[in-house]
């Protein structure tokens, strides 16, 4: 009886992947073997195939990753084309600008896990916002950006435009006034890039965020005299069905498809997704493909209906993916995961 063939192992096919990338790749090749690591390395190779055939990529952002400065990594992901449109809350749409402009002001709070509610009332009086160990600086943050679009806000209002977040923001960037306030390489800030490539982008529940807390604030004292000068999610969500719709039909005869890379969970990711059963059952564009590809990085458990911990198969049920769609999940922090796919992606 003949004994059985050997099979090539992955580490050495992950190795020849990464023999002409950079020593972060080769080191990922290397080392991430199984588990998360291995799933890791997976859906990096998957991102990188999705692209390769042509097809384009959909980035989600969830918690406060803009925060945790992935626009070191994000912003260059853009520049270099890897990614096609952008959906995010509005805390993420905001705080890569305070970071652009306040960054010197932030503080990191290393213990913050023994802080008191003494000391975080400490922080709150010296107007320190803290997101888990880092804190952002009310004055020179928040209310820096919030004097700068409110101009926007009410000029447009005045003159009976809408625009939606994203535009109000890309406007502040292009038009400079903030240049002169940059405290980190311009080259760090995704949403610069984002304004740079005008790229797609769709911030669902903007108003939760603290420039839309701020902007509905001028709708209540009526110094916005049209509440729906900042457009809406429902608005976000048409533009979307049509940017897909096109996008699907130019990628198709390429033979690529649009791809899904969710960043956490929650309605930056939640919101997207629904997009292709809204165009098949309640627009009756059957003909629209289904996402291409999935990837999620979250640490969401999967119990009690929780959606941002649901497993890919179940987005099948729901005729977002397919059965044959490549799919990801890699439980873990995205503050580090992220930046270790795009790095695979980019070569590095």
């Amino acid at each position: 009886m003949k004994a059985k063939k050997a099979t090539a192992k992955p580490e050495a096919a992950n190795a020849a992947l990464a023999a002409r990338k950079g020593p972060v790749s080769k080191f990922l090749a290397h080392h991430y073997r199984h588990f998360n690591a291995a799933a890791l390395l997976d859906a990096a190779k998957g991102y990188e195939t999705h692209l390769a055939a042509g097809g384009k990529m959909l980035v989600t952002l969830a918690g406060a990753m803009s925060t945790a400065e992935l626009g070191i990594s994000l912003a260059e992901m853009i520049r270099r084309d890897k990614v096609h449109a952008i959906v995010c809350t509005g805390a993420n749409l905001e705080e890569d600008i305070f970071n652009l402009v306040a960054h010197d002001y932030y503080e990191r709070v290393p213990q913050y896990r023994h802080l008191t509610a003494a000391d975080e009332e400490k922080l709150l009086g010296r107007h320190m916002n803290r997101v888990t160990d880092t804190c952002i600086p009310e004055m020179e943050a928040m209310r820096r950006i919030e004097a700068a679009v409110a101009d926007e806000w009410t000029r447009a209002d005045r003159a009976g435009e809408r625009h939606f977040p994203h535009e109000f923001m890309y406007k502040i960037l292009r038009g400079g006034k903030l240049k002169k306030h940059y405290q980190i390489d311009p080259r760090n800030s995704w949403m610069l890039a984002a304004s740079e490539k005008n790229l797609p982008m769709y911030v669902p529940g903007w108003e939760d965020a603290t420039l839309g807390n701020m902007y509905a604030g001028r709708v209540i004292t009526g110094e916005i005299r049209n509440v729906h000068t900042v457009r809406t999610g429902i608005e976000y969500m048409a533009v979307l069905a049509e940017w897909y719709t096109k996008s699907a039909k130019r990628l198709r005869h390429g033979e690529g498809s649009i791809g899904f890379f969710q960043i956490g969970g929650g309605i930056a990711g939640d919101f997207p997704i629904c997009v292709v059963p809204m165009l098949h059952q309640d627009l009756q564009r059957t003909g629209v493909p289904l996402w291409g590809y999935f990837a999620q990085i979250s640490d969401s458990t999967t119990s009690y209906g929780s959606y941002s911990g649901a497993v890919p198969n179940e987005k099948i049920t729901w005729g977002k993916l397919g059965a044959k769609t490549p799919k990801f999940i890699i439980e873990s922090d995205a503050t580090i995961v992220a930046p270790l796919i795009f790095a695979w992606v980019m070569g590095k």
